[in-house]
């Protein structure tokens, strides 16, 4: 597997990373512990370094099985991990958000914990917290970084006045935000405002929540527990829709003798070199298939042809049902 450079940083990771979170929660039942430690290891054996948690995936039990899973080849792998939701202690529901400076601190030492290790190599504020200004939350940051218990900072779903203030006051490393062929948004101001600054983007959804890889229509059925059935992008007639979208990288996919799901990740990579997308999985055949993106080359023509294909489809339905898109871009 290739390595790639967040940014300006020298935060070297696998030009695929993998996103644990589907492991624990978001797309249905947690899979089973030792199924889920096989398949982070089977991912390390294949060259990925790049591992992706959160605090509040489970919550905490996505963080103790990534922990138990690298602990084996721990300083080999770059572990990124997130802070910022406020957590009901008693049911483990999210309350709203909390980046104050001593909760930060406090979320850092359970987190380390739960890790099995002494130092969180990229830590991400989850979700902007409008009521602490992003100073402090960088100025937090920086101070578990003076203790060696952080290494890197990160932000997901900011905004890029956020990203500017943030980054005066704390080098931002990675900025983590939604980026696929059916969410470019990112390209109006984020991307040019990253490599401005030299930070190291981290696409996640690359896959659209599993809609690119041509495996879902709009007949599909998700479990109930499932994201996606609060998501008007998944709605069966938005589905419907869009799978036109999926029709045209299918068409490439074929010429190239890839899938669909390895055209989406291959384009991501083909963007800029500072790109490191992390799509998650629960099945290693998929893994192994997310993977062998990083080897498929995209000429310009490739990159053209998709280009005109996918800029024809707009895509159907909000990322985000309304009460979580209120979250984002700040």
């Amino acid at each position: 597997m290739k390595k790639r450079k967040l940014g300006k940083s020298n935060l070297e990771v696998s030009a695929i990373g993998l996103g644990c979170m589907g492991l624990s929660s978001g797309y249905g039942p947690a899979v089973d512990k030792q199924q889920g430690i096989a398949l982070i290891r089977g991912a390390f054996e294949r060259g990925v370094t790049f591992f992706d948690t959160a605090e509040v995936y489970g919550p905490y039990t996505n963080e103790e099985l990534v922990g138990e899973a690298v602990a084996p080849f721990r300083d080999q792998v770059v572990i990124a991990t997130k802070f910022g939701f406020d957590i009901d202690p008693e049911d483990g529901k999210q309350r709203g958000l909390d980046s104050r400076p001593e909760h930060i601190k406090q979320v850092a030492e359970s987190s380390l914990k739960r890790l099995k290790t002494d130092v969180i190599d990229l830590y991400y504020q989850h979700r902007v917290d409008p009521n602490v200004p992003i100073e402090e939350v960088a100025g937090a940051v920086k101070g578990l970084i003076q203790q060696g218990k952080v290494k890197h900072f990160g932000l997901s779903e900011a905004g890029v006045k956020t990203i500017r203030r943030a980054h005066a006051v704390l080098p931002v490393t990675a900025l983590q935000n939604e980026y696929s062929l059916w969410w470019r948004e990112p390209e109006q101001e984020v991307l040019p405002t990253c490599e401005e600054l030299g930070i190291g983007f981290v696409p996640f959804s690359p896959l659209g929540r599993g809609f690119l890889t041509g495996a879902i229509n709009e007949n599909t059925t998700f479990s109930k527990n499932d994201f996606r059935n609060i998501v008007p992008r998944f709605t069966p007639e938005a589905r419907k829709a869009n799978l036109a979208l999926v029709d045209q990288v299918r068409n490439i996919a074929e010429r190239k003798k890839a899938t669909p799901a390895q055209i989406a990740l291959a384009w991501l990579l083909a963007q800029t070199p500072w790109i490191a997308p992390i799509p998650g999985t629960t099945k290693l055949h998929r893994l192994e298939e997310n993977i062998g993106a990083a080897a498929i080359e995209l000429t310009a023509d490739d990159l053209r042809e998709i280009d005109k294909a996918v800029s024809k489809i707009p895509v159907q339905g909000a990322r985000y049902p309304e009460n979580l898109q209120k979250m984002v871009n700040l």
